[in-house]
This record gives C-alpha cells, structure tokens and sequence, in this order.
C-alpha cells in the first residue's frame, strides 16, 4: 500500500530551486532512509510532507503530492502536521513536566479525562522505549532528562498524537551509541503500525533500518530502491561515491 505518492515535485525559495522533478512512492510500514550530503535537498523533501516549508518565505512549488490518495495541499496544515508528526534533530522539549510534555497536544485537541491522557502517557512513552525510565518521575521537568532521553520524549510526544507517519530530520544527531541505538530500536518496533521517513547524514545508520534508501544529489532524487541493493550494487555511480565517502 503507498502512502505517499509523490509527483514530479519541484520547490524553489526564491530564485534558488531546492528540488528538481522528484518523483517517488512510499510505501505504508516501511522506513525510507534519506541520504544525500549537504545542500541535496533530502530536509527540503522532508518538510514538504507535512507542508513545513510553506512556512518560509519566497517558497513555491510544482508537482504533487499525496498522503493515502489525498492531496495534502487540500488538507488543512494543522490536521496534516497531527497525521504526518515531525521528529527534529534537537530534541525540544517543553518546560512542563514529562506528563504534561506528553498530553500537551492531545489536550489542545480536546482529550480531558485523566484516565485516558495516563493510557496515552503510558503507551506513547513505551513505544518510544523511554517508559522504565521515566514511569517514576512523570511530574518531573522535562528538563531533568538527559539529552537521549529528551529525544525519545518528542518521540513519546509525536506518537501520542497517533499519526499515520513519522518524520525523522537526523534524530540522532550529536547523541551517545547507546541514545542512538535505543532510537533505532523504536524506530524498528514503530513501523509495524507507521510509516517512517529518515533523513540522515549517518549512512551506516541508514544502512541498519531503512528498508528502502533514497539518495538525493543537488537537489534530484538520483536513486531509490531497497537499501540492500543501494548500499551493495547501487545503478548511479554518484550513489556509490558518497556511501563509500568520496564526497559528502
């Protein structure tokens, strides 16, 4: 089943094309690993999923792009960004406590019952992985977790939103092995029941979960397929010199 379909996509800001005729298929509880070395275009791709890049100024775009047959740019921005959840590369976390860090989505959204916000609590924070270590503290600051567990919160936070996709702009960045390894572990366990976009400067990581691998050069998507093929016999020689870190 694909979940998003997108359509010869061109994005500019200004006079600066940031995205040149990208065509691609994801599909639903998959994860698309992004690569591509600075300036290709992969966050741009990104934020254009859930209408991000709208956001800046001078933008415009070409193409389309659709969420389960939907055009997203019919969908009204804030119930797009509920269903299309976004994972930055720096965790934020509010300054509430982990409880409150939590629900504060679902709240505005109109859940009130203390029994269903602690289900959601809970269930959000154990699929993040994040749940053993912080079921006893849930009053406690946001702030008082560490810089992995942090990261996992948005996660927790994202989720408790029940998205359909989860958006991933480099979430490991600057974080320990073990953070990182713990991300990875979620992200796993997660596309069972989402859909999983991963944009990453780290290839190897890249290599360990993604099930399919985009790689974007100058703005073009240059190739997709399935990372094994990608990162063993990859069809563009250009594709081949960045994994094996002759540029990037």
């Amino acid at each position: 089943m694909v979940k998003f379909s997108i359509n010869n996509l061109d994005i500019w800001f200004g006079s600066i094309q940031a995205l040149k005729n990208v065509s691609i298929q994801i599909s639903a509880n998959e994860i698309l690993s992004v690569i591509g070395p600075a300036n290709s275009g992969k966050t741009t791709f990104l934020r254009m999923l859930n209408r991000l890049n709208e956001l800046q100024p001078n933008f415009r775009m070409q193409g389309g792009i659709y969420l389960s047959g939907k055009d997203i740019m019919k969908i009204e921005a804030e119930s797009l960004r509920r269903n299309v959840g976004t994972v930055f590369a720096l965790p934020l976390p509010l300054p509430l406590s982990v409880f409150d860090n939590i629900t504060y989505g679902v709240r505005i959204h109109g859940v009130r019952n203390r029994v269903e916000l602690a289900e959601i609590v809970e269930r959000s924070l154990k699929q993040a992985y994040l749940w053993e270590e912080v079921k006893d503290r849930l009053n406690t600051s946001a702030f008082k977790l560490s810089g992995g567990q942090q990261q996992r919160l948005c996660i927790a936070r994202t989720l408790a939103l029940s998205p359909e996709v989860i958006l991933f702009d480099e979430p490991c960045s600057g974080l320990d092995p073990i953070s990182t390894t713990r991300i990875e572990e979620a992200m796993l366990k997660l596309k069972e029941k989402y859909t999983i976009i991963l944009v990453t400067n780290n290839v190897k990581q890249a290599a360990r979960v993604g099930d399919k691998t985009a790689f974007f050069l100058s703005g073009e998507l240059i190739e997709m397929d399935r990372t094994e093929k990608i990162f063993t016999t990859p069809s563009d020689k250009r594709t081949d010199g960045y994994i094996q870190g002759k540029f990037g």
